[in-house]
C-alpha cells in the first residue's frame, strides 16, 4: 500500500529527522490529543529515541506535541508487538475472516488500558498502522 502524506506529516518528517537522524518510514497525527507517531526504521529506535528519551522530548518541545516511536519490523507480528510498547504482548495470532486478515493481540490483563490508550487512541493507531504496512484490516485485543 503506497502511504502519502499531507503536507504537515512531511514537515513533522523532515524535523524528527532533522533531530534525531533516525530514518521515518510512517507518520500519523492522531485526531486524539494532538500527538504524533512516527514509525522508524528497524534499528533506528535508540537513535530517534536518545539516551535517557532526550531526543524524543526535544522532539515534543519543538513539535508542541508528545511525540510516540515505533520501530518498523518487516515482521506483522513482531511490529504489531511494537505497536503496543511498552504493554507486555503476551500472543498474537493472525486469523482470516471473510477473506480479511484480523489480528487477535493478547496483553497481560493489567496492561490492558496501556494497549487501548486514552479514548481508544493506541489501539486505532494499531489498526492504521497494520493496515498501511502488512494489510492487517482489523487488530482485536483479547
Amino acid at each position: 500500500m503506497t502511504i502519502k502524506f499531507t503536507a504537515e506529516e512531511m514537515r513533522y518528517i523532515a524535523s524528527f529527522e532533522g533531530l534525531t537522524g533516525a530514518r521515518v518510514r510512517d507518520c500519523i497525527i492522531s485526531d486524539f490529543g494532538g500527538s504524533v507517531t512516527f514509525v522508524v526504521n528497524k534499528g533506528d529506535f535508540g537513535m530517534a529515541v536518545g539516551r535517557g528519551g532526550d531526543k524524543v522530548k526535544r522532539a515534543r518541545r519543538l513539535m508542541g506535541r508528545s511525540i510516540e516511536v515505533i520501530e518498523y519490523s518487516d515482521d506483522p507480528l513482531e511490529f504489531l508487538k511494537n505497536t503496543f510498547l511498552p504493554a507486555r504482548v503476551q500472543s498474537i495470532k493472525i486469523v482470516e475472516k471473510g477473506g480479511k486478515k484480523v489480528a487477535l493481540v493478547g496483553v497481560e490483563l493489567q496492561d490492558k488500558g496501556l494497549a487501548v490508550g486514552r479514548g481508544g487512541k493506541k489501539i486505532q493507531i494499531a489498526k492504521k498502522l497494520a493496515e498501511r504496512h502488512h494489510g492487517i484490516s482489523d487488530v482485536i485485543l483479547i
